[in-house]
C-alpha cells in the first residue's frame, strides 16, 4: 500500500479517502424530513461529507437509510491483536490416528445449540456427519463418540448429558445474538458448569457467527470458533488441549 502502511483509513474511489457506507433504521415516518434527520446524525457521528443514497419505508412510521460519508480517523495495523486459537490443524485421518496412538480409546464430544436458539445450522456443520462444504462433521470420524443433541437445548440438560456420557468436550453452539441474548445463556451455561463441577473435567466451547476466541475466553470457555472453522479445527483442538491436561 502506498504512503504510510502503518495508519490506514477506509477507501471508497481513492486510496485513503476515508469513504464509508453505513445503514440503519429510524422510528420516523419515510419523508424529507426523516431523510435530513438521518444526514444530520451521521454528522453529529463524526462523518463528513455525509449524504442519505438510499431510503425506504419500512411501515409503521419506521424508515430504514443507506448513507455515505468519510472520516478522517486512522488505525494503526500494527498494533492490532486478535486473539485466535492456539492449536495445529489436522487432517481427519491425522486426527483419527493421534486419537488411537495417544488415548487408545474413542473420544467423547457431545453438543447443541442451547437455550431459546432454535438454529441448527452451526452444530450441524461441526457434528454432524455430512459437515459442510465438503468438510465431514464429528459423527463421521471413526475415533470420535459425538452426539448432537440439536437446537433449543437448556443449559442444564447439555451439561447433565456430558456428564453421563463423560464427554471429554462440550460444544455449545448460539446463532441468535439480538440484544446479546447469546452472552446472557453463554453466561449461565458457564455458571451451571461450574456448579456442576465440569468446568475443570472437560472442554467447554462455544461457536457461532459472532462468535470470536476473545470473547469466548471473558465468558469462561476453552476456545471460541467462528464463521470459516470446520470439524478438523475443533477437534485439533481438543486433542491438543487434552493432551495438555494429561
Amino acid at each position: 500500500m502506498p504512503g504510510d502502511m502503518k495508519h490506514v483509513r477506509p477507501y471508497g474511489d481513492t486510496l485513503g479517502d476515508g469513504a464509508v457506507q453505513l445503514s440503519f433504521t429510524l422510528p420516523l415516518p419515510c419523508d424529507d424530513r426523516a431523510q435530513e434527520a438521518a444526514r444530520q446524525l451521521v454528522e453529529k457521528m463524526g462523518f463528513t461529507e455525509a449524504q442519505i443514497v438510499h431510503r425506504a419505508d419500512l411501515g409503521e412510521s419506521f424508515s430504514f437509510f443507506v448513507a455515505y460519508g468519510k472520516t478522517t480517523h486512522t488505525i494503526d495495523a500494527e498494533t492490532v491483536v486478535v486473539p485466535k486459537v492456539d492449536s495445529p490443524s489436522y487432517t481427519m485421518a491425522e486426527i483419527n490416528a493421534l486419537i488411537e496412538r495417544e488415548f487408545g480409546r474413542k473420544l467423547s464430544v457431545v453438543g447443541a445449540c442451547t437455550g431459546s436458539d432454535a438454529h441448527t445450522v452451526g452444530i450441524d456443520a461441526i457434528m454432524n456427519m455430512k459437515g459442510y462444504n465438503h468438510h465431514y462433521g464429528l459423527e463421521r470420524y471413526p475415533r470420535i463418540e459425538a452426539v448432537n443433541l440439536g437446537s433449543q437445548v437448556p443449559n442444564e440438560e447439555l451439561i447433565r448429558f456430558a456428564i453421563k456420557a463423560d464427554a471429554d468436550a462440550v460444544l455449545v453452539s448460539q446463532v441468535v445474538t439480538q440484544k446479546d441474548a447469546h452472552v446472557a445463556n453463554l453466561t449461565q451455561f458457564i455458571e451451571l458448569a461450574n456448579s456442576y463441577g465440569i468446568r475443570e473435567r472437560m472442554l467447554l466451547i462455544v461457536g457461532g457467527p459472532r462468535i470470536t476466541h476473545k470473547l469466548a475466553l471473558e465468558l469462561g470457555f476453552d476456545a471460541g470458533f467462528g464463521p470459516g472453522a470446520y470439524a478438523e479445527h475443533v477437534a485439533s483442538f481438543i486433542i491438543e488441549q487434552l493432551l495438555k491436561r494429561r
